[in-house]
């Protein structure tokens, strides 16, 4: 990869990304992993009537978000803070978590273990995506307007959801699972339980401030001094200027920052630099599952087959049908649903790093990705 060509390879794939479903503005950064190259590229409006976009503009992370959860999550278990295996009811009030998994008639919610919604088979219904009979979705709720909600509320609008399947057994030869914001939601409360601090402050204390991440915070909780706003998140037509919502949903969606701390963050996770063991990181990739097919309008939605999970984090390849036959290198990371994403390409030790901030487009970085890879590679 030649550090002169690398500029005006991305210029030109922000340029040809704006327009196209709806996308109003983009942001690609890539560097390469002995950090002789890095290049970020921004095009478009930050706003609908404001500045142009700029490399160092703040986005919401969105899903990306879990990456920094699962890393909070896996610091505590190093520590000896909390058992990965343990049920979640070890860390949280039972009437927190009371009938929470009923599948056939058979009540799972004391089976369901810290493990089970890091690596989303815990089976529980998926509180954003999935709608109760007769209410509207979270999508739509969203759409209409800000608001504000809390975990009772999401294990409340859980319970009268349906279960994907029982929490799947640590010794079974094949794992079900089904992504969840629920999960993360859980974790999020199972992290602030165990630190005695907020979920926001937690990940400040163990992740943002020991990497020096000053343009990366949550969603409501700025950070001292922090008076930036992020670049306008759209969903169709729509600006979702959500600043309540996105506060609610801190442990799956809520942080915000450039494209710059992202890399610096996903570099750091990678060499185990966030971690005091060597088998952290390992333990984060020692398992990945599949997502199955969607079989239901919501599942089209979430992320499913050829995407694998491990303990909150990704990994994909492009099958050779869907990628003009050609080999598609592999990507380990998170994306999130405005189409942000935060992954590293062992084959070519590049990490990647951006955003199309439209909720229409979230596939958009499945297929950038490889494209990309094989532009930059020649």
């Amino acid at each position: 990869m030649a550090e002169t060509t690398v500029p005006a390879i991305l210029d030109d794939q922000v340029e040809q990304l704006v327009g196209r479903r709806g996308i109003r503005h983009a942001v690609i950064a890539v560097e390469s992993g002995d950090g002789g190259v890095r290049h970020v590229a921004a095009t478009g409006p930050a706003q609908p009537d404001g500045p142009a976009l700029q490399p160092d503009t703040p986005f919401h992370y969105a899903s990306v978000t879990k990456l920094y959860t699962a890393t909070a999550v896996m610091q505590l278990w190093e520590q000896g803070r909390l058992d990965l295996d343990a049920g979640i009811r070890t860390y949280l009030p039972p009437q927190l978590t009371e009938g929470l998994h009923r599948h056939k008639g058979v009540d799972h919610s004391a089976a369901v273990t810290v493990r089970h919604l890091l690596a989303h088979t815990s089976g529980l219904p998926d509180y954003f995506l999935d709608t109760p009979e007769g209410e509207a979705s979270f999508t739509e709720r969203i759409e209409e307007g800000d608001f504000a909600y809390t975990l009772d509320e999401v294990l409340d609008r859980s319970r009268r959801l349906t279960p994907y399947f029982p929490p799947q057994d640590p010794g079974a030869a094949r794992h079900r699972a089904r992504y969840s914001d629920t999960n993360f939601q859980l974790l999020g409360a199972v992290v602030a339980a165990v630190t005695a601090k907020t979920f926001p402050r937690a990940v400040e204390v163990q992740i943002l401030q020991p990497l020096g991440l000053d343009d990366t915070w949550f969603a409501g909780h700025p950070r001292e001094g922090q008076d930036r706003s992020p670049a306008a998140m759209w969903s169709g037509d729509t600006v979702l200027d959500r600043p309540r919502a996105m506060a609610s949903m801190a442990p799956e969606g809520g942080l915000i920052g450039t494209a710059a701390d992202a890399l610096v963050f996903l570099r750091a996770l990678l060499a185990g630099e966030l971690f005091e063991r060597g088998d952290t990181l390992h333990e984060m990739r020692a398992r990945w599952n599949r997502f199955g097919l969607p079989r239901s309008r919501t599942a089209i939605m979430a992320p499913g087959w050829p995407i694998e999970y491990g303990l909150g984090i990704k990994r994909y390849r492009i099958p050779r049908l869907m990628n003009a036959g050609r080999r598609s290198p592999t990507f380990i990371g998170h994306t999130g649903a405005s189409g942000s994403w935060l992954f590293w390409c062992p084959e070519h030790d590049l990490y990647l790093a951006g955003t199309v901030d439209q909720t229409t487009a979230a596939p958009v970085p499945y297929r950038l990705l490889p494209r990309l890879v094989h532009r930059l590679r020649g």
